[in-house]
């Protein structure tokens, strides 16, 4: 198997143009919460965040990690198919 050359990338962007489906939840009594982002195959890429006291908790901020690490797991399945398809 031959390694990929040049500049072929995965962009956020085009992963971002791959979800139709984002849902969220937050753990009762905890600081965890959950993104799983499902994109047009069937896939379903999911990442969390979680901070030490409740008293750091902010649901927006929680809720932006859990997203951003999802999109980089979806992100890093798509490069993987990438240098299949280049291989």
């Amino acid at each position: 198997m031959t390694q990929p050359t040049g500049s072929a990338t995965v962009s956020r962007a085009h992963c971002e143009s791959l979800i139709v489906t984002e849902q969220y939840h937050v753990f009762p009594g905890t600081q965890v919460t959950v993104c799983c982002l499902t994109v047009r195959n069937g896939y379903s890429g999911v990442g969390y965040s979680a901070c030490v006291t409740p008293a750091n908790f902010d649901a927006v901020v929680g809720k932006a990690i859990a997203r951003d690490n999802a999109l980089s797991e979806i992100q890093s399945r798509e490069a993987y198919l990438l240098c299949e398809r280049m291989a």
